[in-house]
């Protein structure tokens, strides 16, 4: 919706429709609608032209007739169209056109509002346009009329920028734009916007910026039309469009956003807004998502020190998501990919804590390798959704490790005069992180942007452990600082209906004088990169590219080639001090495929991979076979 107004007198008649063009706007209109504006501004703006030339005679028009077009203008105005280097020849007598009318458009930009083509000659070779440009319409002042301070200033108004400065439409244009979001989004859909005691003396322009709100519109309440069991409450919160709350058109552009963040609904359409007596109602048409998950691969392997027996290896994975249609999460993983090691890791999350749009969240993760080391590392974690679909974190983190040793791993530590490749240690940080989301779908993603980044500091302590001789630890500093960072950034590009570019880059940093095999990352395998065995790889710092090509065969299949490149540092977890890191390149290349089989999603990955730290080539007889089954319900 956007209104004229004739508000203010002028010595000029044709600048009373650009005036009124540029005079007033009302708010509640879209992106789409704000563009056609200003294009509708400037058509006011070239209105001040005569009426535009008549189309030159038929005998004149042939196909294919290339004409020189010379401009002649007045010769203070030489130099500008010179500025805004005009073509020189033109194929036909539309193009000409065209030319003419974006070049007064251009001027008229410019602050020169009464430029105008006065005339156009036509010849067989020549097009010859007159052209008045006229002088430059400076702002005299804009004084604010109604409007709080509070609401200029956030909207970017400042007296200097609208004093003896030239009077371009554009910047009354941003202006406009700028009060009008703000009213939006503090309850004001239906306000509008517009110049009042307009003052022109010679080329000088004076008036008030004048603001009209209209009725004051709340929230009402939030219907919810489909499949989905997520309760309206949750739902409310998370997207912060209480009831009784003033109208925000920020928060309701927001909602798509925000809603596909969510792994357990599906939007089907656009939000819809409906007002009716100063209320506004928002409806979604949402439908259930199958997002819980249950896995288990338990298997069965000989004892590999010798002894007679099996033992145990398996992945389980059990993930509740939006329980009890609240948005609460419980996830829990065992691990355990050979005889030594296991890892455990669980989490909650806690959404709309105390009725607020925070989320609090926690975080275990328990790593055991059996002999040498344990490493329990709990996280508390505070997390605000933005409106524009962010996520700010705060968080608390405590990583402790002890070591594992019998009597003998002991004297034979003692024997060695020297400490082991792992101590025991303690790590307590803080940090802060944010994630972004602009994906079209959360599982199957073909087009879109994922972003996230986290940064944390604390103090690591070394604890003595008191079967280890203390002459081992002379030297060592035993409280440091220690950093650690880490990032993920993805994006997808649809290249046709059904094929999709993956570009992946992630990475991970941690920086202390003195560091340890229970402090390192770990890396290799169908997660983190692809063509190694799990936990191939200690490093302390790595970066991950990758290119993967998708061709989609269904909705939830595909099948696809990939390319992984690591750069990092790598410790050889095998010598007996940990010793100098080697910077290694290792490279991973494989194709493999996923589909939706009737036990749920179905993921095999053929992949090789080449190292110069493991000091192994592409080879077909060390190649990898990766595959992950998992069930949704």
């Amino acid at each position: 919706m956007r209104l004229l107004s004739d508000d203010g007198p002028t010595r000029y008649p044709s600048l009373l429709v650009l005036l009124a063009g540029a005079g007033c706007r009302a708010a509640g209109g879209s992106d789409a609608g704000r563009r056609a504006w200003r294009s509708c501004a400037q058509c006011a703006a070239a209105g001040l032209a005569p009426a535009a030339p008549a189309a030159p005679p038929a005998a004149t028009r042939r196909p294919g007739n290339v004409r020189v077009l010379k401009i002649e203008a007045e010769p203070a105005g030489r130099a500008l169209v010179r500025h805004l280097h005009p073509r020189a020849t033109v194929p036909d007598s539309l193009t000409a056109l065209r030319i003419v009318r974006e070049l007064v458009l251009a001027l008229q930009a410019d602050a020169y509002l009464t430029a105008s083509a006065d005339n156009i000659r036509w010849g067989r070779d020549t097009v010859r346009v007159r052209l008045y440009v006229g002088e430059q319409f400076r702002w005299a002042y804009l004084h604010n009329g109604n409007l709080g301070d509070g609401l200029l200033t956030r909207a970017g108004y400042r007296e200097k920028f609208f004093r003896r400065t030239p009077w371009r439409p554009a910047d009354w244009v941003t202006l406009q734009e700028r009060v009008l979001t703000e009213a939006e989004n503090q309850g004001y859909p239906f306000a509008t916007v517009g110049l009042d005691s307009v003052r022109l003396s010679g080329h000088d322009i004076a008036g008030r910026v004048v603001l009209k709100r209209g009725p004051v519109v709340y929230f009402d309440s939030l219907q919810v039309i489909g499949t989905s069991k997520t309760k309206k409450r949750f739902l409310t919160q998370y997207l912060q469009i209480p009831p009784a709350t003033p109208y925000s058109q920020q928060r309701v552009d927001a909602i798509s956003a925000l809603l596909r963040q969510l792994p357990y609904v599906r939007l089907r359409a656009e939000p819809e807004v409906r007002f009716a007596r100063n209320r506004a109602r928002v409806y979604l048409l949402l439908d259930e998502r199958s997002s819980n998950q249950f896995d288990a691969i338990v298997g069965l392997l000989p004892n590999t020190d010798g002894t007679s027996g099996v033992q145990f290896t398996g992945d389980v994975t059990i993930a509740l998501r939006n329980m009890r249609g609240g948005g609460k999460q419980l996830a829990l993983q065992w691990r355990k990919t050979d005889a030594l090691s296991q890892l455990l890791d669980a989490s909650y999350l806690h959404p709309n804590i105390f009725g607020t749009p925070l989320e609090v969240g926690g975080t275990f993760n328990l790593y055991k390798q059996t002999g040498n080391y344990l490493t329990i590392k709990p996280r508390l974690q505070v997390s605000y959704p933005t409106a524009r679909a962010g996520r700010l974190s705060f968080y608390a983190e405590q990583q402790s490790s002890r070591l594992l040793l019998d009597s003998l791993g002991y004297v034979a530590i003692n024997n060695q005069n020297v400490l082991p490749t792992y101590v025991d240690s303690g790590y307590n940080s803080y940090g802060i992180g944010y994630s972004r989301a602009n994906l079209d779908d959360l599982y199957f993603p073909h087009r879109g942007l994922f972003f996230s980044a986290q940064g944390g500091v604390g103090t690591k302590t070394v604890r003595r452990n008191a079967s280890i001789s203390e002459t081992l630890y002379n030297g060592l500093a035993l409280r440091s600082t220690q950093y650690s960072f880490g990032a993920r950034a993805e994006h997808y590009w649809a290249l046709s209906r059904q094929a999709v570019l993956l570009v992946r880059l992630r990475g991970e940093g941690l920086f202390n004088q003195q560091l340890f095999l229970n402090d390192l990352f770990r890396l290799g395998g169908l997660n983190s990169l692809r063509g190694f065995s799990e936990n191939q790889f200690y490093t302390n710092a790595y970066g991950v590219s990758t290119v993967e090509l998708r061709q989609f065969t269904g909705p939830e299949g595909y099948v696809f080639i990939f390319a992984d490149q690591a750069l990092l540092q790598a410790y050889n977890y095998q010598a007996t001090t940990l010793g100098a890191h080697t910077p290694d390149t290792p490279t991973g290349l494989g194709a493999g495929l996923s589909f939706r089989t009737a036990a749920g999603l179905f993921q095999f990955v053929y992949s090789v991979g080449r190292s110069s730290f493991l000091n192994a080539g592409f080879s077909l007889a060390s190649s990898k076979i990766h595959f992950g089954l998992t069930s949704r319900f």
